[in-house]
This record gives C-alpha cells, sequence and structure tokens, in this order.
C-alpha cells in the first residue's frame, strides 16, 4: 500500500485520515495541537513531532490546513521542521486545503524545484462527505500526478482533474460561491415564508424535487428548520474563501456582484457574533435582521 502522511488533523483531516487507516495504507500524521493527532493513534496512525519528521519516507503527503499562509508555513516555513526538508525526491504533495490559486501555483513551482510533484485538490462535502468518503474532489496539476494520485483520492471521494496548477483552488472557489449564495437563497426564502404564516419545514418539503431542489436545500435548509447550527463546516471559513473568491476575481478583472454582496453579509453575521456556527448560520444574521433571535 502507498505510504502516507496527513498534515492537519482537525474537522476534516482527522475522518479523511481514518478512512486511508481503514483502506490499509500506512499512516503518519502531525498536528499543531498534537492531541488531535494522537487521537487517530487507536486507529493505527504513527504521531510525528514535527511535519520533516512526518513526511519522511511517505510516497504521498496530504496537507489538510486552514489557510494558504499555514499551508506556506508547514511545508516551507519551519525551520528544519518544515515538510520541505522531509521530502524525498519524487515524492507527490496533496495539498487539499481551500488556498488562493496564485499560493497554490507558487507551491507547485516551490516544489518542483524540490523533484517534488504537487496537486491542488480542495474538496466539498463537509464532514459528512469526510466520514462517508463521498467528497467532491476537484483537482488541479499534471495529468499523470492526478492519475498517480487517483487511488489514494478515490478513498475519499470523487475525483476529477479540472486543469492545470492552481486550477482545482479555482474550482474550490466556484463551488464555494455557489454554496455562498445559495446558502443565503435558501434562508432568505424560509424566512420569508415563515413571516408569510407558512410553515418552514412544509416549505423545504414542498420545493424538494423542483427546480429550487439542492445539496444546500437538503442539507442546510434542514438544518434552518431545526435550529441546528453546530459547526460542521464554518462561517468563518466560508467567509474567508468567498473573500479568496473576490481576491482573485480582481486579479482577474471579473465583476462578481453577487459574490460580493453575499461576502458583506457573511462579513456582518460574523461581526454579530456567528462566525463559530456552521455556515449555514447565516439563518441567524437574516434572522436577526428581522428582528428574531437565534437560539
Amino acid at each position: 500500500m502507498t505510504r502516507l502522511a496527513l498534515l492537519g488533523c482537525g474537522l476534516m483531516g482527522s475522518p479523511m485520515s481514518r478512512r486511508l487507516l481503514a483502506a490499509g495504507h500506512p499512516l503518519t500524521v502531525w498536528n499543531r495541537t498534537r492531541a488531535k493527532a494522537e487521537a487517530l493513534q487507536g486507529a493505527g496512525a504513527r504521531v510525528a513531532d514535527t511535519p520533516a519528521q512526518a513526511v519522511a519516507g511517505a510516497d504521498v503527503v496530504i496537507t489538510m490546513l486552514e489557510h494558504g499562509g499555514t499551508v506556506h508555513e508547514v511545508l516551507f516555513g519551519l525551520g528544519d521542521a518544515a515538510a520541505a526538508h522531509g521530502l524525498r525526491a519524487g515524492s507527490l504533495v496533496i495539498d487539499m486545503s481551500s488556498i488562493l490559486p496564485e499560493q497554490a501555483r507558487e507551491h507547485a513551482a516551490l516544489l518542483s524545484a524540490r523533484a517534488v510533484t504537487a496537486l491542488d485538490a480542495p474538496v466539498s462535502g463537509g464532514t459528512v462527505g469526510a466520514e462517508a468518503g463521498t467528497l467532491a474532489i476537484m483537482a488541479g496539476g499534471a495529468a499523470d500526478a492526478f492519475e498517480r494520485a487517483r487511488p489514494v483520492l478515490q478513498v475519499l471521494g470523487r475525483p476529477v482533474h479540472v486543469g492545470p496548477a492552481g486550477s482545482g483552488q479555482l474550482c474550490k472557489l466556484a463551488n464555494q460561491m455557489i454554496v455562498g449564495i445559495t446558502i443565503g437563497a435558501v434562508a432568505e426564502a424560509l424566512l420569508l415564508a415563515e413571516r408569510g404564516g407558512a410553515d418552514p419545514a412544509r416549505v423545504r418539503e414542498a420545493l424538494r424535487g423542483g427546480f429550487a431542489e439542492s445539496r444546500v436545500l437538503e442539507v442546510h435548509g434542514q438544518r434552518m428548520v431545526d435550529g441546528d447550527f453546530a459547526k460542521r463546516g464554518s462561517l468563518a471559513i466560508q467567509l474567508k474563501d468567498l473573500r479568496n473568491a473576490l481576491h482573485t476575481s480582481a486579479g482577474m478583472g471579473f465583476d462578481a456582484p453577487i459574490t460580493t454582496a453575499l461576502t458583506a453579509l457573511y462579513a456582518q453575521a460574523a461581526d454579530h457574533g456567528f462566525a463559530e456556527l456552521d455556515q449555514s448560520g447565516l439563518f441567524c444574521e437574516l434572522q436577526r435582521r428581522q428582528g428574531g433571535t437565534h437560539g
């Protein structure tokens, strides 16, 4: 089996690690908060003290970290402890974090200079998809590197190669634009129905199967109906991704008015104390605007 290392054992990295271990891959893990990595020992993972130690001898290294700055630091910025100092020539790094396309291209170039191949392969599906192995995986990089990574990625979900380095991150930005905007539409529609006297749970049920049907209506809509905003994905991360989309859009001279409006709304939700809710917690900000309260 392919020898793996995974850097970042948080909400997504932990269930992904468990799936890789269940598939029989030898796995070494590292996390800045060591206890999160140690929680995987019972499933068979080996815990390393540094990123460099974690990746030593690995055929494939997966990173699942908070943002591009953290990815850069873990790969290159920790002195002798950085992963780059432990990577062997010929290994493959798959960054499954959500970062800027320009950062993904920079990392790919820096790794190539060390004879290491890179894929940017961010995901969608949240912790539910990570646990079930049904993540949507959007991969950017060389086609042969993708084929090499495919057997590992298929343990985690449905990988699709979308173009050269940075393309996976562009695809993830498109995904986050659609998800973030649709969450806003579903929340506003359910609140409107409720204000008018309709049962929002029945409204959601009635909409299922029509042109308004979506994964967001199915999953996030149910959370809104239940008032269950426990964090699976994070509103703060959703806001980060939308801001990354606007940053990338500006660099391309692309006008994104709908994403601009929703980014402002998510920012206001964060300012009003909803940042650590699930991203469906945007409902709480819209509810607040109508004079309601969360919880």
